[in-house]
């Protein structure tokens, strides 16, 4: 066990420790009006199951760190036809909860699942697997390239008809940046891409005439996103304005943990989506550039482990769990920035959330896994180059 641990990523374990600790704190701070006078809570409801959500995500990465890459192979076309099959239930025995049936309730035990959150993670395990193991023997076949491509559309459709616009967008995306990343021979991309901009067509054309509501009309309003303040009435203006109110009222140095008022209700998913307005009301600008840092050098860490990979599986694994985080945090910042439209789409580490939080630190541990395999590979080609 010390031998796996001394060849973890130590640098990525910190940072992720650090978000989340601060994260905790700010679900404590945000939620603790709204628990009380929206849900009906003792102060630390959101606190404590946030805590749980942390214990069990980090002892099931502590699990996934000693988990060969190589075992998922067998089993992610299990994962990836399992949660098809779980997506297309929601649709039918989901919970309606905000307009959006993304939800299985857990009955007598309060919690709730979001099978979105874990398709983009299944996703990416799964095109790991499938492509690191067909493009070494470079099929001449190109559908066999598409195979996975054709899944994510599925995973896609089935998110859009919740309808949850951006968690169907986060992960078609993160599809189509490893697709466009993979070693295809030059001469079978022209061909590819073909076949993509006519499946593409077919795919928008489908959906115009239909008759199927992708978004309903509360979603399609959140495209109105320029000039919140001059829309305070509309709800995507009534939230991004007081998240404006929230990040002025913070200043540079914020008005001191707990000391928010945009908590009061004027936020309402202030512990959720919203965290990051009043992290930086309470503790300020200069903290929230801090934790915005602590982003990048999280991703930096991340590609780094992902360009130092020795096979194309745990390339796409890193280079996943990248644009997981990259399309998370893009979205959720530019949407509390008015900069893109309001997709409910939560800040890793930081928001509320059981089924993001457990994602994503099950991604970062799989992406220790794959620093580890790194550091073996490393050792075994110098021992090797020694014995020689």
């Amino acid at each position: 066990m010390k031998k796996t641990f001394s060849k973890i990523d130590k640098p990525l374990l910190l940072i992720t420790i650090m978000l989340c600790s601060i994260g905790l704190l700010m679900v404590f701070s945000s939620s603790s009006i709204s628990a009380i006078h929206r849900y009906n809570k003792s102060i630390t409801y959101f606190f404590i199951r946030q805590l749980i959500f942390l214990i069990v995500g980090f002892i099931g990465g502590f699990v996934i760190l000693f988990i060969k890459t190589k075992k998922y192979e067998k089993l992610s076309w299990l994962l990836v036809i399992g949660i098809i099959a779980v997506l297309a239930s929601l649709l039918v025995y989901g919970e309606i909860t905000n307009h959006v049936q993304s939800w299985f309730y857990i009955p007598h035990t309060g919690f709730a699942i979001q099978p979105s959150e874990f398709a983009k993670s299944f996703l990416i395990l799964f095109m790991a697997c499938y492509y690191g193991r067909i493009i070494k023997n470079k099929p001449d076949n190109l559908i066999y390239y598409l195979i996975p491509l054709g899944i994510a559309f599925i995973m896609g459709i089935l998110i859009l008809m919740q309808p949850d616009f951006g968690s169907a967008v986060i992960l078609l995306a993160i599809g189509f940046c490893i697709f466009i990343s993979l070693p295809i021979e030059k001469s079978n991309l022209p061909k590819i891409m073909l076949i993509l901009g006519v499946g593409g067509v077919i795919l928008v054309l489908t959906l115009l005439y239909s008759g199927v509501e992708i978004l309903n009309s509360d979603q399609m309003s959140r495209f109105n996103f320029r000039n919140p303040c001059q829309r305070y009435t509309e709800e995507s203006g009534y939230q991004v304005c007081n998240g404006f109110i929230a990040i002025n009222n913070g200043g540079l140095t914020g008005v001191g943990v707990g000391n928010s008022t945009q908590k009061y209700s004027y936020l309402p998913e202030s512990h959720t989506d919203f965290i990051f307005p009043i992290l930086v009301e309470e503790l300020g600008l200069a903290v929230g550039i801090f934790v915005i840092i602590l982003y990048a050098l999280l991703l930096y860490r991340i590609l780094k482990i992902a360009k130092r990979t020795y096979n194309l599986r745990n390339s796409i694994i890193a280079y996943g769990t990248f644009w997981l985080f990259t399309f998370h945090i893009i979205i959720n910042l530019c949407g509390m920035l008015s900069l893109l439209p309001l997709t409910g789409v939560p800040l890793p580490l930081m928001s509320y959330g059981g089924s993001s939080t457990l994602n994503f630190i099950g991604m970062l541990f799989l992406t220790q896994r794959v620093a580890i395999e790194n550091n073996e590979t490393k050792y075994q080609l110098e021992l090797k180059k020694l014995t020689n």
